[in-house]
């Protein structure tokens, strides 16, 4: 949650830096067509004061002021579906971490109290075991165990299939994850594109540029695509951390189902 934070703030100081640019370009434009014109002169004195009430500090302001100034300025019909992407995306990450963790479970651990209990009680106590034990790992010797009877190949043949099926699980919701990784940025550029258009059609109708003209346009062709954009990052950093915990807990599961079919091959001697 603090790196979230933090990456917003980064978006809020970002956004404000790049309007004021704009500003300023703008301003300097107007002031070099001044001697042309006697009215371009009159708004290039008067500019400075627009500048300087564009600079001033906010210091008073907090973060969520500001951040929602910005939402504000970036237009809600925009900024909303970016909003949402972020919401369910970071939703469908909690969801799919907490499961991970859950489901990390010590193989060796669980191996060596299946060998023992295999001694002790044989298949039934075995298989007690790995009822009461969580995770994928424990439910896929489970399937195993009980076609302990069928042999070992069929032994074998389940924990193939069953494993599958645990690894599925595993993936879940990774597609939707995408999905707003995707989009979340493609909103912001779609932003990006109509406040552009708006912008010079606002240019067109009044015949001239001035920093009045296009500020609207600017502020959701800048707005949007950065916010899509960090949207996109902090998600993408989720999912990275997802598929490789899962890419983890694979292997392992791998390596100990090598181990598993071992012990009943010794068991069954």
């Amino acid at each position: 949650m603090k790196k979230l934070i933090a990456l917003l703030s980064l978006a809020g100081f970002l956004t404000f830096g790049v309007n004021t640019i704009a500003f300023a370009q703008d301003e300097t434009n107007s002031e070099e067509k001044a001697d042309a014109a006697t009215e371009q002169v009159e708004e290039a004195e008067e500019a400075p004061t627009a500048a300087t009430s564009l600079e001033a500090p906010e210091d008073g302001r907090s973060f969520h002021q500001v951040l929602k100034d910005k939402y504000i300025e970036g237009g809600a019909g925009w900024m909303t579906p970016i909003l949402i992407c972020l919401i369910f995306g970071l939703a469908l990450c909690i969801e799919r971490i907490i499961y991970l963790n859950l489901a990390d479970t010590n193989a060796k651990k669980l191996l060596d109290d299946i060998e023992s209990a295999m001694k002790e009680g044989g298949v039934e106590k075995a298989k007690e075991l790995c009822r009461n034990t969580r995770g994928p790992l424990a439910s896929v010797f489970f399937q195993a165990l009980d076609r302990a009877d069928e042999g070992l190949e069929i032994m074998e043949k389940s924990v193939v299939s069953y494993g599958s099926v645990q690894t599925a699980r595993l993936e879940a919701n990774l597609t939707w994850i995408g999905l707003f990784i995707a989009v979340a940025p493609m909103f912001g550029f779609l932003g990006t594109v109509v406040g552009m258009v708006g912008a010079f059609d606002a240019i067109e109708a009044a015949g001239d540029i001035s920093p009045t003209v296009v500020a609207g346009g600017m502020k959701v062709a800048l707005i949007t695509t950065i916010f899509g954009i960090i949207v996109g990052l902090i998600l993408q950093f989720f999912y990275n951390y997802i598929v490789a915990k899962i890419s983890t807990i694979v292997n392992r599961m791998e390596d100990a189902t090598i181990s598993f079919m071992d012990i009943m091959y010794e068991y069954k001697k």
